[in-house]
């Protein structure tokens, strides 16, 4: 799969399949995102279905590579899930994005729309 920034677009929530078990479960129930089609990302910080805090930015990418890497723009102060731009993982026919936090390592998110554990 080659990415495009269009590919880019959707909700994101955690993906529980890489490392299952409580604290996965937790991270799906708290952090969900989306990125819009005018650029935009919101960030949410949730208590399951509520959304408690918004972070705010816009995303690019850099076409150094054969795929479309993606690049945020938060507002300041931002989480610590975006302190850095993710790392992409493509397989033939998806992909999947980790972020590096301060506090729990590697999250991993997946493409998809957040249903109530």
């Amino acid at each position: 799969m080659i990415l495009e920034k269009e590919d880019y677009y959707g909700e994101y929530i955690v993906n529980r399949l890489h490392y299952p078990g409580h604290q996965a479960d937790w991270q799906y129930e708290t952090y969900r995102f989306e990125i819009k089609q005018n650029d935009s990302i919101y960030f949410y910080v949730t208590n399951q279905e509520k959304i408690v805090k918004t972070y705010r930015g816009t995303i690019t990418t850099t076409k150094n590579y054969i795929s479309e890497r993606l690049i945020l723009n938060m507002e300041q102060p931002t989480h610590h899930i975006l302190a850095e731009n993710p790392t992409i993982y493509r397989s033939p026919w998806s992909f999947y994005l980790v972020f590096y936090s301060s506090h729990f390592n590697n999250v991993f998110f997946k493409k998809g729309r957040w249903k109530p554990l």
